[in-house]
């Protein structure tokens, strides 16, 4: 199977392979996902319930799917706060975003305390404008967020950001210095190595064939079945096999490339800091350095997944490379002639606000799930756990009854219309935005349909 720099790097370091489960065995949670999601979520139950036995059913290598392939970007969600208030209302909004604060922290000092090399860097996030239609789109949200007197942000002028940037494009932005970098798949086997110290009993190898729903359902793979009291569907977007899942998400792809170590040439344009960095659009570029000098650049250019169907769609290098090289070219003119190493792609389970959602699977109290995190799961899976863990034990407590919890989603359209409308949607939305970068306005086709995109961190402009 294909790896894309994150998970080989991780691999060079720890190859270990859990058996596939070949057996019938029974525990009293089952999870189905060896991603952050369902480790965070494992680690969690294990340490309040020693005796308690704890499987992981996973299909491939735990953190190989979406855990393993993003970039590594762990930001807070204030940048989300005014799409939370939507949901839940101010009070509840403020608390999970404190959540979410703490979770930043959190990821850190779990990695100190078990040894856990991810290459942690909290240095911040820079949230910046790269043409003049972008900038100061974030002002009804910082705005916003200074009256209720928990606005973390930090403005920068064009020279301050620039110098921290390295990228003549940036034109002015915001800062969060509570955010952090890490290398994702090395985190992600961290964690599993954690998981297996503390007796939870993982089965790599071994995706889930069937569910068999009732008062103890069993989980079914290839060779094994696990019968448990509980099941917890950890599976990102491979979630979007189960129709009460499926429409809650789109499955689009997220598309990166590293380049070869050019650390001397970062540090001579100030590009040498660990912060984490995106532009202002829809269609977001996202990217930073690692502690080896590489710049690791994304942006959601690739394939989108018809009907809850990924196969093996994104186990290749990714088919949008050559878009994606091509805008960090243009936005770090002056390294264009660093090449390009390594390219992959990974699914993101896109929610139509951005925000994820939690609940029973068809109302089954023994069959709990988490889903739609947007591509923004490295930090939020972090008290998502905590979610997952209070929806397991029936606990009736401030994570079983947060307001992400049981959301009324606004459900994608149906098949084919998803899949069609959401290349359309995407389409637009980069014709739009590369309009914008020469200042020039979309035509009225184009901005009907970008009106039809997901929630992105870019605010709704007050008029």
């Amino acid at each position: 199977m294909y790896r894309g720099l994150w998970y080989a790097q991780a691999l060079d370091l720890d190859s270990d392979l859990a058996p596939a489960l070949q057996e019938s065995i029974q525990a009293d949670v089952c999870i189905v996902g060896g991603g952050y999601l369902g480790l965070w979520s494992a680690i969690r139950l294990k340490q309040a319930n020693p005796e308690k036995t704890i499987v992981i059913v996973e299909r491939d290598r735990c953190g190989a799917g979406a855990s393993g392939r993003n970039g590594g970007i762990a930001t807070n969600w204030w940048g989300k706060y005014l799409s939370l208030r939507t949901i839940c209302g101010d009070v509840e909004a403020r608390r999970i975003c404190e959540a979410a604060e703490s979770a930043i922290n959190e990821i850190g000092s779990f990695c100190q305390e078990h040894g856990i090399d991810a290459q942690y860097r909290k240095d911040g996030w820079l949230w910046t404008a790269t043409n003049p239609r972008q900038m100061n789109s974030w002002r009804v949200l910082t705005e916003g967020l200074q009256n209720l007197g928990v606005n973390p942000f930090q403005d920068m002028d064009r020279h301050t950001i620039q110098s921290r940037v390295g990228s003549p494009l940036v034109l002015g932005g915001i800062y969060d210095p509570n955010a952090a970098t890490v290398q994702p798949a090395m985190l992600a086997r961290g964690l599993r190595r954690v998981a297996l110290k503390l007796g939870v009993k993982i089965y790599e190898k071994s995706p889930l064939t069937r569910l068999e729903q009732g008062a103890n359902p069993v989980v079914h793979t290839e060779r094994g079945t696990v019968r448990a009291h509980r099941v917890v569907l950890a599976m990102n977007a491979w979630g979007a096999r189960f129709p009460e899942l499926r429409r809650m998400i789109a499955i689009m792809s997220s598309d990166m490339v590293a380049t070869a170590p050019v650390k001397a040439r970062l540090d001579a344009i100030g590009f040498s800091g660990g912060e984490c960095m995106t532009d202002s659009r829809t269609v977001l570029n996202y990217w930073r350095n690692t502690p080896d000098g590489r710049i690791v650049f994304g942006k959601p250019l690739g394939q989108f997944g018809f009907a809850g169907r990924i196969g093996n769609l994104y186990e290749k290098p990714s088919p949008a490379a050559d878009k994606v090289c091509a805008e960090m070219r243009r936005l770090y003119p002056q390294l264009c002639d660093v090449p390009i190493v390594s390219s992959w792609t990974g699914p993101i389970d896109r929610a139509m606000k951005g925000l994820p959602n939690f609940g029973y699977l068809d109302h089954h109290q023994n069959i709990a799930y988490g889903i739609g995190f947007s591509g923004n799961g490295v930090a939020t899976t972090v008290f998502a756990s905590r979610i997952i863990k209070s929806l397991v034990e029936h606990a009736n407590d401030e994570w079983a009854n947060c307001g992400l919890v049981n959301q009324r989603m606004k459900l994608l359209p149906p098949e084919p219309f998803r899949f069609f409308g959401a290349h359309m949607v995407r389409d637009a939305l980069v014709r739009k935005e590369s309009l914008e970068d020469h200042d020039q306005d979309a035509g009225f086709v184009t901005r009907q349909l970008v009106a039809m995109a997901p929630a992105g961190y870019v605010p709704a402009q007050k008029k």
